[in-house]
């Protein structure tokens, strides 16, 4: 089982969904919920704000070779792949399933996964560590432009005050958690595994919001077994694309061994803890269909990772 689920916070989601399905929730109740999503998201990402130290940003300067590869590749290459195999897949998938194919290419990399898999692969940690970070401070911006840009031209159009949403939900508590790191920094250093429960927390309850919402209006009873398998089938060929071509691109530009790890790790994880919350702010009732592949995408991506990081280990040179 640990090898089929290797990260335990996956049967959490799992958890998540189920309670979705057995207790879907719309109208009025959802419309409640959808409000209490939006203030765990602001106060998630103020949290994110509080313990990112900005002097991450500055070490980062010094190996930005790797990590203007990782941007690259996370923010350019696997939203081209995202959207030419979700345009390719589009006669055999909804429209939402489609935009969310699309969205699952443009979101930023994992940060406890990727870190832990370069680690164990004897990768570059430290350069893990700073694109983690590098990548889901861009992703605040870039991920919901990228989704204006993308999903526009698939036929899913954003809420109207998306905007208005992505300043005061997403950039304005980040910002005010940078600014109180003088205050409150060494305070949340202290409740480290509190603040950790609490981010998680918000991720399954906007799972669990977005899913309920699904069901309740019987978008997924829309989804039949051809349905299933075009979408397995998609999101298979964009992991081997996100895999194969993040170890393409370190070999055509010669990094080292390490570095090339990183990129691997780093390049082809997707954040279903940015992505869910983020869903919930962009989407609003379609964020149920629209996050599906990513939580799909997510927990493939850890059962591919496991062994990749130990051969690659078993391969290191002595």
């Amino acid at each position: 089982m640990s090898r089929l689920l290797p990260d335990r916070f996956i049967v959490l989601i799992l958890m998540a969904l189920a309670a979705g399905w057995l207790l879907p929730v719309g109208g009025a109740a959802l419309d409640v919920a959808q409000n209490v999503i939006f203030i765990g998201v602001f106060l998630l990402f103020f949290l994110h704000g509080l313990r990112l130290p900005r002097g991450e940003v500055v070490k980062a300067a010094r190996s930005w070779r790797v990590q203007a590869a990782m941007m690259g590749f996370i923010f350019i290459a696997m939203p081209i792949a995202g959207w030419g195999l979700a345009s390719a897949a589009s006669p055999a998938l909804p429209p939402l399933l489609v935009a969310g194919i699309i969205y699952t290419a443009i979101l930023p990399s994992t940060v406890q996964s990727a870190i832990s898999y370069s680690s164990i692969a004897q990768g570059n940690v430290a350069a893990s560590v700073i694109g983690a970070a590098l990548s889901n401070l861009a992703g605040i911006v870039l991920t919901p432009a990228l989704a204006a840009l993308l999903l526009g031209a698939a036929g899913v159009g954003l809420d109207s005050n998306v905007i208005v949403k992505i300043a005061t939900m997403l950039m304005l508590p980040f910002a005010l958690g940078q600014l109180a790191q003088r205050l409150l920094g060494e305070w949340a250093a202290r409740q480290k595994a509190l603040l950790g429960f609490f981010d998680k927390g918000v991720i399954l309850l906007a799972v669990y919001i977005s899913f309920a919402g699904a069901v309740a209006s019987g978008a997924l009873m829309q989804l039949d077994g051809p349905i299933w398998v075009a979408l397995a089938l998609t999101l298979a060929l964009l992991l081997a694309a996100a895999f194969a071509g993040a170890m393409l691109l370190g070999g055509l530009l010669q990094m080292e061994r390490a570095d090339r790890i990183s990129l691997i790790f780093a390049g082809a994880h997707k954040s279903i803890a940015t992505g869910a919350p983020m869903a919930a702010i962009l989407f609003g009732g379609n964020a149920g269909l629209i996050i599906l592949p990513a939580i799909l995408y997510h927990m493939a991506q850890l059962v591919i990772s496991a062994p990749l990081a130990a051969r690659l280990a078993r391969n290191h040179p002595k």
